[in-house]
């Protein structure tokens, strides 16, 4: 009678155990899903959202005899829906771009940056500005940075376009500039304390954040450095450390919270998702994207971080993974 009893108390607590460690597991990370894989194996890509779709431009695509003579810069441009989980295309960039910054604002789409090719180099670093218009789906050229540089971080913070850090061809940029696209002008701001290029910027609680990178291209060189900027004061900060020295990676932000994907190193790629909470100063580590990349891109739509192409290993690799990640509630109401 008593092995019996015993037996059923067993299968009883095995049953709880397999029933609510996902819940646990779930409302302390989030969870990932798959969408629709883009149409073009890419890495080094820009992505962003604009009216609830997300474009993903240029950057490099997998080498073919088609391409060979661009050495594989893509000027690709590819809309995926959510709505409907399905990709299509629209009017390609005026030349082709890796590495480049991007942000949306007003309706408009802007490529800023970037490397493009020169010669036998793919390495050029340009200081173009694109607009695109949904709208007519056409690019016009606005007014150029100040710094030409590719590897930046780019975002928009109360109306204007803030292009931070990356490679100008030499050495590492620590220059932040501002465009105001109501007047096609650029302005300068104090500049990264620590110049680096493969980072990434977001804002977060009216501050802007460069978050990790490397040092002169070389991803044997990462770093884990997140400063943050004040537009109020025009001042750069220390913050809390990125847990992982990552470069190539990318973010997006949630209720004000910061989450940082992939990256690479000379020992590989990385699956790292982690959140900055800019509040308490502090990272937490969430479940990891379940595919390693670089050079991917990341939106939001709806609470949702879309994580879409890259390299699966270090260097020259190409994907058209999308994956998606979502927060839990307790997550997104920190």
């Amino acid at each position: 009678m008593f092995k019996h009893n015993a037996s059923n108390v067993i299968l009883i607590f095995l049953f709880l155990i397999a029933v609510t460690t996902p819940l646990l597991a779930d409302s302390e990370t989030g969870t990932w899903t798959q969408g629709a894989p883009a149409l073009a194996n890419r890495t080094e890509i820009a992505a962003a959202a604009l009216d609830g779709k997300i474009f993903v431009v240029g950057g490099f695509s997998k080498p073919s005899l088609s391409n060979v003579l661009d050495f594989a810069i893509s000027r690709d441009v590819e809309v995926y829906d959510p709505i409907v989980d399905s990709w299509s295309t629209t009017t390609p960039l005026p030349e082709g771009r890796h590495h480049a910054g991007i942000a949306t604002l007003d309706g408009f789409l802007y490529i800023i940056g970037g490397f493009a090719k020169s010669g036998f180099s793919v390495w050029h670093a340009v200081n173009t500005v694109y607009q695109f218009n949904p709208a007519t789906q056409t690019w016009r050229e606005r007014t150029p940075m100040l710094t030409a540089r590719g590897a930046l971080g780019v975002t928009v913070y109360q109306g204007k376009i803030y292009a931070i850090g990356g490679y100008d061809g030499k050495q590492n940029s620590g220059a932040t500039e501002i465009y105001d696209p109501k007047t096609d002008t650029w302005s300068t701001a104090a500049p990264l304390m620590a110049p680096r290029d493969h980072l990434a910027v977001a804002v977060a609680n009216s501050r802007i954040f460069a978050i990790g990178g490397r040092s002169n291209l070389k991803y044997r060189q990462n770093t884990s450095v997140v400063e943050s900027y004040d537009p109020d004061t025009n001042q750069w900060q220390y913050k809390a450390s990125l847990p992982t020295a990552r470069s190539g990676i990318s973010a997006g932000v949630i209720n004000d919270q910061i989450y940082v994907l992939g990256g690479e190193s000379g020992e590989g790629t990385f699956d790292n998702n982690e959140r900055y909470l800019p509040d308490e100063d502090r990272w937490t580590t969430l479940t990891p994207m379940p595919t390693a990349r670089h050079g991917l891109g990341v939106a939001v739509i709806n609470k949702r971080l879309y994580a879409i192409g890259g390299g699966t290993s270090p260097g020259a690799s190409f994907s058209r993974i999308n994956e998606i990640f979502v927060p839990e509630k307790s997550l997104q109401h920190h």
